[in-house]
């Protein structure tokens, strides 16, 4: 039963993540934008200016970094669970891996 409830688990967050990554490829990713505002910050030409873009690219670098880490913790759960020869739940953690690594370029 408690494997069951895992597999079950595993589908309905693999599902979720899919519906997020594929909302997230409508807007320019986390780094682009937060590139986009660092370059627009070296070129203000006044502190407020430089003060605004840099805090809206610290924004993006820090959700792009969240969604990195979240990523490597997924494909550190689909090696421990490839290792223990549980492949389905192995795939669902890489496929949050995947999600996570797309919303995070």
């Amino acid at each position: 039963m408690k494997t069951n409830n895992i597999k079950h688990s595993a589908i309905w967050i693999g599902v979720a993540l899919a519906c997020v990554s594929y909302f997230s490829y409508a807007a320019e990713s986390h780094i682009e934008e937060a590139i986009k505002h660092a370059e627009a910050a070296t070129k203000a030409s006044d502190g407020k200016s430089v003060a605004e873009h840099a805090e809206a690219a610290k924004i993006h670098a820090k959700t792009a970094n969240e969604h990195l880490v979240a990523g490597i913790k997924s494909l550190d759960d689909a090696i421990d669970h490839g290792k223990q020869g549980h492949a389905d739940i192995a795939k669902k953690s890489a496929e949050e891996a995947l999600a996570h690594l797309k919303a995070a370029k």
